[in-house]
């Protein structure tokens, strides 16, 4: 093998041994850098590999030892800071976006309850309210799937079957929240259903055998007092009223609990989830609304109220069976996103938004005693919620 060497490389050769080699000669080196029988000159036909750039040669101690880096190049930790930025920005998008959820509901929640009760004023007709509720949103859901702006589930038997005892639950919860507030008042309603927890312990307790920490049978003690000290304090206090409201907290409590045993593994999501939950309690509804009301009675009724109140009854009847819908539509897609102890914190303060707004418009009387019993149940459901985590 011939080499072709410049004066270049030679040079630096010798340099670089000067400044880095101790105690050995700098031919030493150059020779043992290439091989100790190399004929440079004579050679020179026998070899096509020309040296034309500079040689870098390090110490010759370093060889066969494993020397640290005095330098480390440490780009994984920048790699790290751009990584937790990102995650930053993430988790604050993802805490906008649940508090859009949540004051969307809660918004959607107090419309609903407020032209509910302007509806039921006028029209006590509880059974067909409640169908057109379910109808409406039915409705809106079956169009959103026919325009592609929302896409359809993919069902089978067994979905519509796990589902059906989710929808009779539903179905009773809804008709009996109307009932009430068609005969007490918005308030008094929402102070009522805020035991439900009491009722999803006792339940879970004696019927499906789960026990729970003291602290959470503890915090039912302010839940039950409260409701009770509002109920006996209630000015316009009625029996159908407050049986509605506690029937209502039992059947919910049902539903939550066929919907956990029945949405296992399921992948319908929360919107197309209530959707197809709405039509299958509109089928359970109509026959006994039609039963237990009937046409005869809705049409003297719906007559009677066109001649009180106007057209504008028309425009209440619609926008609480589009806000029902939307405000379940969207606390089910709050769900996807928040854990369970988060949705029951966000529907205790849906609550008080609700009780709050409701007396303020409908000029509510309430007695201090009364206002107290409210504060002490809903205290109480907070408790709870935080006993459960």
């Amino acid at each position: 093998m011939n080499f072709s060497i410049k004066q270049s490389a030679l040079a630096t050769c010798i340099d670089v041994s000067k400044s880095v080699v101790h105690k050995i000669a700098p031919s030493t080196i150059c020779r043992s850098s290439f091989s100790p029988s190399l004929n440079l000159r004579n050679n020179l036909k026998r070899t096509n590999l020309s040296v034309s750039k500079p040689l870098h040669i390090t110490s010759i101690e370093s060889f066969g030892k494993v020397k640290k880096p005095v330098i480390q190049c440490k780009a994984y930790e920048a790699d790290k800071f751009i990584e937790a930025a990102g995650e930053g920005k993430f988790e604050a998008a993802k805490r906008l976006k649940i508090g859009v959820y949540f004051a969307t509901w809660w918004a959607l929640n107090v419309v609903f309850n407020i032209y509910n009760k302007k509806v039921l004023n006028a029209y006590p007709y509880p059974w067909l309210t409640s169908t057109l509720s379910l109808a409406c949103g039915s409705l809106m859901m079956l169009i959103s799937w026919a325009t592609r702006i929302a896409e359809a589930p993919k069902t089978d038997f067994e979905f519509w079957k796990t589902l059906f005892p989710v929808a009779v639950a539903h179905t009773i919860g809804h008709v009996a929240a109307t009932v009430s507030m068609s005969k007490v008042a918005v308030s008094f309603t929402h102070i009522i259903k805020s035991g439900e927890p009491a009722f999803s312990v006792l339940v879970s307790r004696f019927l499906l055998g789960e026990t729970f920490p003291p602290s959470v049978y503890l915090s039912l003690v302010p839940i039950i007092g409260g409701c009770a000290l509002a109920a006996v304090t209630e000015l316009n206090f009625n029996m159908t009223g407050f049986m509605g409201a506690m029937i209502s907290n039992l059947a919910f409590v049902f539903r939550n609990i066929f919907s956990k045993k029945g949405m296992k593994g399921n992948s319908v999501s929360g919107m197309n989830y209530y959707a197809c939950l709405s039509m299958l309690s509109l089928v359970i509804l109509t026959p006994f609304a039609i039963a237990v009301e009937g046409p005869q009675m809705w049409a003297a009724g719906w007559e009677k109220a066109l001649s009180q109140i106007g057209p504008e009854f028309i425009w209440w009847v619609a926008t609480q069976s589009i806000f029902y819908h939307l405000y379940n539509q969207v606390s089910y897609m709050s769900l996807d996103q928040i854990s369970p102890l988060t949705f029951s914190i966000g529907n205790t303060m849906k609550r008080i938004s609700v009780i709050v707004s409701s007396i303020i418009i409908f000029h509510t009387p309430v007695q201090p005693i009364n206002a107290l019993g409210a504060a002490i149940a809903i205290l109480g459901t907070f408790l709870y919620s935080q006993a459960k985590a």
